[in-house]
C-alpha cells in the first residue's frame, strides 16, 4: 500500500468527506439515533451541523490554529438555540458525541483506504479532536447562559399565561402578571395560530414575530401567540392564520376562529399568512357539515360522483360561480373557449335543474351562496377533472 503521510492528504481526506452526502448521513444518523432529543430537529439541519464541523475541523487543521484563541461565537449560538428549543444540554451532547465518533471511524476507515499512514491519520486526528473539544464547550457554555437568561425570563410562566388567555381569556389574571410579559389589559392583540413548525423555525420565527412584543409559544401543540402588530409575513411553506387586533377578552374566541380558519386553510392546501377574515364564508359553511349534505342532496342529487363528465360540469359551474358568473373570465381561467363553458352549463342544468345560466341571468346572492357550497362539498369527495376539453368536453 502506497502511503502518503503529509497534512494535505489528510485535509484533502476531510474535504471528500464533507462532500459526500453518503459519509455526511451517516454521521447525522448516529447523531439522531443516539439522541431522541436531536432526531426532533430536521435531518438537514443535523446534516448542514456535520458539514460545518467537517469543513471547520479541516480549516484548523491546514491553519495549524490554536483552539484557545478562535471565535466560538457561532457555537455558543447553537447551543443557546438548542436551549431555547427545549433540547437539553446532556441530549445536545450525546447527538454531538455520537457524530463526532462516527466521523472518526470514517475518517480511519476512508484514510486507511487511500493509503494514508496511521500516523498521520493519528496526528489529524489529535488536531481536530482539540478543536472539536473546543467546539464542544462552547456549545455547552452557551446552552446554559441561554438556560440562564430563560430561567430569568420566566418562560415557563410565559407559556402558562398565553394559554390561559387563549383558554380562559384574561378573567383572574393577577393585576401585575400582564405588565411584567409586556401586555397592556386595555391593549388590542392580534390571535396568530400556525401550523406546528420543526424547533429551529419556531424559534426562529418567535424571535422575528415577537419583534414588538407580544406573546408566542406552543399551545395544544401548535404555534400560537398574541401580537400588537399584524406580522407582514410567514414562511411561504408555513400555513399561519392571523384574526384582526381585539381586546383580550375576546382572545378565547379569535383563537376558536383561528383554528377553525386553519383547518380550512388546510382543506384548501393553502400556505403562508393568512387573515381569518379572507376565509370567513368557507369557514363557517365549513363548521356544517350536516346542513352542506342536505343542500348537496336537493341541488346535485341527479349527479354522480363516479361520472367523470359529471364531475367536470360540477367543477365548471364552481369557477364560473368564483369568477363572478362572467362566461369569458370562466374560460380564460379553463383555458377553454367560452362556449365551452355556456354548453357545460347548460347541460348541468338540464341534469340538475340550475343554476340559472341563460344569456344575461344572474344567480341572486342566496343562489349563489347555496350553488357554491353544495359544489364545493359535492366536488371534495371527488378527483379534480381535467376541464380544459377531451372527450367528456364534448359528451352531448
Amino acid at each position: 500500500m502506497t502511503r502518503t503521510p503529509n497534512a494535505p492528504t489528510f485535509g484533502a481526506l476531510l474535504r471528500d468527506l464533507a462532500a459526500d452526502a453518503v459519509a455526511v448521513d451517516e454521521v447525522a444518523r448516529a447523531a439522531r439515533t443516539a439522541s431522541p432529543e436531536v432526531a426532533r430537529l430536521p435531518a438537514a439541519e443535523v446534516r448542514r451541523q456535520v458539514v460545518l464541523l467537517l469543513t471547520s475541523g479541516l480549516g484548523a487543521l491546514e491553519r495549524h490554529e490554536d483552539p484557545a484563541g478562535r471565535d466560538f461565537t457561532e457555537a455558543r449560538r447553537l447551543g443557546a438555540d438548542r436551549a431555547a428549543q427545549g433540547i437539553s444540554v446532556a441530549g445536545l451532547l450525546r447527538g454531538v458525541q455520537a457524530g463526532r465518533d462516527r466521523a472518526v471511524e470514517l475518517v480511519v476507515r476512508h484514510g486507511r483506504a487511500a493509503g494514508i499512514a496511521d500516523e498521520v491519520l493519528l496526528e489529524g486526528l489529535l488536531v481536530i479532536g482539540r478543536y472539536a473539544a473546543a467546539v464542544e464547550r462552547a456549545v455547552v457554555d452557551g446552552h446554559r447562559a441561554a438556560e440562564r437568561e430563560l430561567a430569568g425570563g420566566g418562560a415557563a410562566d410565559r407559556a402558562r399565561l398565553l394559554r390561559r388567555l387563549l383558554l380562559d381569556g384574561p378573567a383572574g389574571t393577577p393585576s401585575a402578571e400582564l405588565p411584567r410579559f409586556g401586555l397592556r389589559p386595555e391593549g388590542r392583540y392580534h390571535c396568530l395560530v400556525a401550523t406546528r413548525a420543526d424547533p429551529v423555525r419556531s424559534y426562529a420565527l418567535h424571535r422575528q414575530l415577537t419583534r414588538h412584543g407580544g406573546l408566542l409559544g406552543t399551545v395544544e401543540d401548535r404555534l400560537a401567540g398574541l401580537l400588537p402588530r399584524l406580522p407582514v409575513a410567514a414562511p411561504p411553506d408555513l400555513l399561519a392564520l392571523v384574526a384582526p387586533a381585539q381586546p383580550l377578552e375576546r382572545a378565547p374566541a379569535m383563537y376558536a376562529l383561528c383554528l377553525a380558519a386553519l383547518r380550512t386553510a388546510t382543506h384548501r392546501r393553502l400556505n403562508g399568512l393568512r387573515r381569518v377574515t379572507d376565509l370567513a364564508g368557507e369557514t363557517a359553511l365549513a363548521a356544517q357539515p350536516a346542513l352542506a349534505e342536505l343542500l348537496r342532496g336537493a341541488l346535485l342529487g341527479a349527479l354522480d360522483p363516479a361520472d367523470e363528465f359529471h364531475r367536470e360540469l360540477a367543477a365548471t359551474a364552481l369557477a364560473w360561480l368564483d369568477h363572478g358568473q362572467r362566461l369569458d373570465q370562466t374560460a380564460a381561467a379553463l383555458h377553454v373557449h367560452p362556449n365551452t363553458v355556456r354548453y357545460r352549463l347548460r347541460r348541468l342544468r338540464e341534469v340538475t335543474g340550475g343554476p340559472p345560466v341563460e344569456d344575461g341571468a344572474r344567480c341572486t346572492v342566496p343562489e349563489t351562496v347555496h350553488w357554491w357550497w353544495a359544489l364545493r362539498s359535492w366536488l371534495d369527495g371527488c378527483a379534480a377533472p381535467d376541464l380544459t376539453g377531451g372527450a367528456a368536453g364534448h359528451r352531448a
